[in-house]
C-alpha cells in the first residue's frame, strides 16, 4: 500500500475530510484530491510528519513500516 494510500484510508476511516486535515495541517486540499485521483507514494517529509503529528500516529505506520499506529514516545 503506498503511502497516500493509508493516509487517504485513515482519514475514511476516522471521517475526517481532506478540508479539514489539509486545515489543521496546513497542506494543500488540492494535494489530497490529487492523492484520491492517482495514489502517489511521492510524499514530501515534512507533509508526512504533520499528518503522522495531526493523525497522532507514526510516520513508520504511514510508510507501511509497521502495522502499529502507534507513536513511541
Amino acid at each position: 500500500m503506498k503511502h497516500s494510500e493509508r493516509i487517504l484510508k485513515i482519514i475514511e476511516e476516522r471521517k475526517i475530510t481532506g478540508y479539514k486535515l489539509a486545515k489543521e495541517t496546513g497542506i494543500s486540499e488540492s494535494l489530497f484530491s490529487k492523492w484520491r485521483e492517482k495514489p502517489s507514494s511521492k510524499i514530501a517529509s515534512q507533509n508526512l510528519e504533520l499528518i503522522a503529528d495531526y493523525l497522532d500516529c507514526s510516520v513508520d505506520y504511514l510508510l507501511g513500516r509497521t502495522d502499529n499506529p502507534e507513536v513511541n514516545k
